[in-house]
């Protein structure tokens, strides 16, 4: 495993096999400078690649988790990309949106299920990047926003693309369109998380035990699971139930599942490979 990244930190919980990766730049609430962008692809396929991970959480240092893109530093290092005269050069920002997607897309379509864990702020970016995960968990004190039209920016890192399948679309015209800020309370009311904690220790705690209750599952079942609803975004009902007859005519009969057959006729609960 990497030992170091300049804005993130793994941590392992091999007991559990599960994961915590840590938003690490706590002194900025997290604000997304370039090293989140360039390393955030790089830790997900660490985690992806790591056998003995079979869910992670990802939460952050400090008070916030994430106040959103820096927009300071971005524009010191990208500003002549972004303000480009000629469509030449223009492209060099279109390629660098779509490098900075990779990130967020590769925690959307990483194998191993997601659990984000908000505190306090969770703006711009950081809403991009919870959206992208497979739960959602906040603190009442959490204040959520997808502020980018407050800033003139049309968000493009995943949220208005994503959260119309958590919310609807009603839901996420009125963060986006408003840029308004919302509360742990209210983000469960609408959905885009399913529980909300008074203290952020509560909140890791059921992260932590929600996290080791899927990683008890078969690994090749929660991935399945992970494959089957992702296709089915978008495409009819007939189109998703297909599909999924397909998966499991092709990987049902696994070693897990024939051990749980086996468990079932002792009347013994299935312990599953945990390699």
């Amino acid at each position: 495993m990497k030992t170091h990244f300049e804005f993130f930190e793994i941590v392992e919980r091999p007991e559990d096999h599960t994961a915590i990766l840590y938003l690490n730049r706590p002194e900025k609430r997290n604000a997304m400078n370039w090293p989140f962008w360039r390393d955030l692809p790089d830790a997900i396929a660490e985690i992806n690649a790591n056998p003995r991970i079979h869910a992670f959480i990802i939460a952050a240092r400090g008070k916030s988790f994430s106040t959103g893109l820096d927009l300071e530093s971005f524009f010191q290092e990208f500003g002549a990309v972004v303000q480009a005269p000629l469509g030449d050069d223009r492209r060099k920002f279109f390629d660098l949106i779509l490098r900075m997607q990779k990130g967020i897309n590769a925690v959307y379509d990483s194998p191993k299920p997601s659990i984000a864990a908000v505190q306090k702020h969770c703006i711009g970016g950081g809403l991009d990047l919870i959206s992208a995960c497979d739960i959602r968990y906040a603190t009442v004190d959490a204040s959520i926003s997808l502020r980018e039209a407050k800033v003139a920016i049309v968000a493009d890192m995943g949220s208005i693309n994503r959260l119309p399948a958590i919310i609807g679309q009603g839901h996420t015209r009125e963060l986006a369109l408003t840029g308004k800020d919302i509360d742990g309370l209210e983000a469960e009311r609408i959905g885009l998380v399913t529980k909300v904690f008074q203290t952020e220790e509560e909140m890791m705690q059921t992260a932590i035990a929600t996290a080791k209750e899927i990683a008890e599952n078969p690994k090749l079942v929660v991935s399945g699971i992970k494959d089957v609803m992702r296709y089915a975004e978008g495409k009819t009902l007939e189109a998703g139930l297909n599909y999924v007859a397909l998966w499991n005519s092709s990987f049902l009969d696994s070693a897990d599942f024939r051990g749980a057959l086996q468990s079932f006729k002792e009347r013994k609960r299935p312990i599953y490979n945990q390699n």
